[in-house]
């Protein structure tokens, strides 16, 4: 693609940007409830929640990966 081609559709891609943004405005105007719509992050996708238990056993699960990321970074220590 040409020097000229890449600006032109740089230029493009900023004015469908800026029309994308403007519907976006559009339809939060109307719609403000989806601003911060329950289960949704800012971005709109979907918030994950966790349980307590669930977030016991990832706790639990991660701990056991960083002990043994640990022996092993200790044992090739030792070997070297």
């Amino acid at each position: 693609m040409t020097h000229k081609h890449q600006e032109w559709a740089r230029l493009g891609a900023a004015s469908r940007l800026k029309e994308i943004e403007q519907e976006r405005r559009d339809i939060l105007e109307a719609f403000p409830e989806l601003k911060n719509a329950s289960g949704t992050r800012a971005d709109g996708s979907p918030r994950r929640t966790m349980s307590a238990e669930a977030k016991k056993r990832m706790s639990a699960g991660m701990r056991r990966f960083w002990a043994k990321r640990k022996a092993a970074a200790k044992s090739a220590g030792k070997s070297a």
